[in-house]
């Protein structure tokens, strides 16, 4: 399936009419697919080819030096978690995947820095740090765009979600599906879900896998080009707009057997509000029509609420 591409340079551009143009084309696919392409999306590719190089040689690690990077009572929200620890919500059957986590730099004087672990600091890669320092912030400046466009779709001010995302509780996921050894129990590598957060950007992962669930209820395989990041709606936007922009369902499937013997590598950027957000849904968007659908929480308690069901916090 080739999901709707947009570009980025468009609602940037300084032409009212093209980023407006850019706006309605964004809330549509939205509205009626939930992934979009996004090209001129501001990560430089030479950023990404070594996020990839960096992260390889990290999961490439013995296991036993990776797990002096899992560290007990982070929930998995920074450093290493090993396989098979986390599954979807309502599945018993753990993803086979291992990944490392890494969160928010608080550069100013704001508080809200004591509600952050430290990153966990890697020694046996060179400029794996770095690497993951600056792709943090391309991601985050993208995804801030991304919202502001949202906003405008929704009838909001266009920075209505930038207090809420500066500093805020964002992840870049490492994510490594090892190859397969065995006959699987399951054709799935990681089940059915949907994301969290506000909005996940996805750089192309390095292999195929990722199908998402159309309104039709068919599974069917997303591919984006090498230039192009996926973004989809998570959770939080879906809760947040009472259902006008839905969070969509998604899963990676096991490769074919000839391919069996390779990895997948993905790198997701969750982006995360602040704690202290409401999610409450918005006035405009509950009508008779459609009536508010939620009962108000903070991103803070709607997170904590869902890493316990996702086993990554007891």
């Amino acid at each position: 399936m080739s999901i709707p591409v947009v570009d980025l340079a468009e609602f940037l551009s300084g032409d009212p009419e093209r980023k407006n143009a850019f706006v309605q084309q964004l809330g549509n696919a939205y509205e009626e697919v939930g992934f979009v392409a996004v090209k001129n999306h501001g990560v430089p590719d030479e950023l990404i080819a070594n996020l990839y190089e960096y992260v390889q040689q990290f999961f490439s690690l013995p296991l036993e030096k990776k797990l002096n990077y899992e560290i007990p009572g982070l929930a998995g929200q920074r450093g290493y978690t090993s396989f098979g620890r986390e599954h979807a919500k309502g599945s018993e059957a753990p993803d086979l995947k291992e990944f490392f986590q890494y969160g928010q730099n608080v550069e100013d004087n704001d508080p809200i820095k004591s509600e952050y672990p430290d990153n966990v600091q890697v020694n046996e890669v060179a400029h794996f740090n770095e690497t993951l320092y600056q792709a943090y912030k391309h991601f985050q400046k993208s995804g801030t765009s991304m919202l502001q466009a949202i906003a405008i779709y929704l009838g909001e001010d266009e920075h209505f979600f930038d207090t809420h995302v500066h500093n805020g509780n964002s992840i870049l996921r490492c994510i490594h599906y090892p190859p397969i050894t065995q006959e699987p129990k399951s054709a799935i590598r990681a089940e059915q879900h949907e994301d969290i957060n506000l909005i996940t950007l996805l750089v192309g992962a390095s292999a195929d896998g990722l199908q998402i669930l159309t309104k039709q209820n068919e599974w069917v395989g997303v591919t984006s080009l090498p230039e192009q990041i996926v973004v989809n709606v998570g959770d939080m936007l879906q809760r947040l707009t009472n259902n006008k922009l839905r969070s969509t369902t998604h899963r990676v499937v096991n490769p074919a057997r000839e391919h069996w013997h390779t990895s997948r590598f993905s790198m997701p950027f969750f982006l995360h509000p602040r704690s202290n957000m409401s999610l409450a849904c918005l006035e405009s968007c509950i009508d008779e029509a459609h009536p508010k659908a939620y009962e108000d929480a903070t991103a803070g308690e709607y997170l904590d609420e869902r890493l316990r069901e996702i086993g990554l916090k007891k």
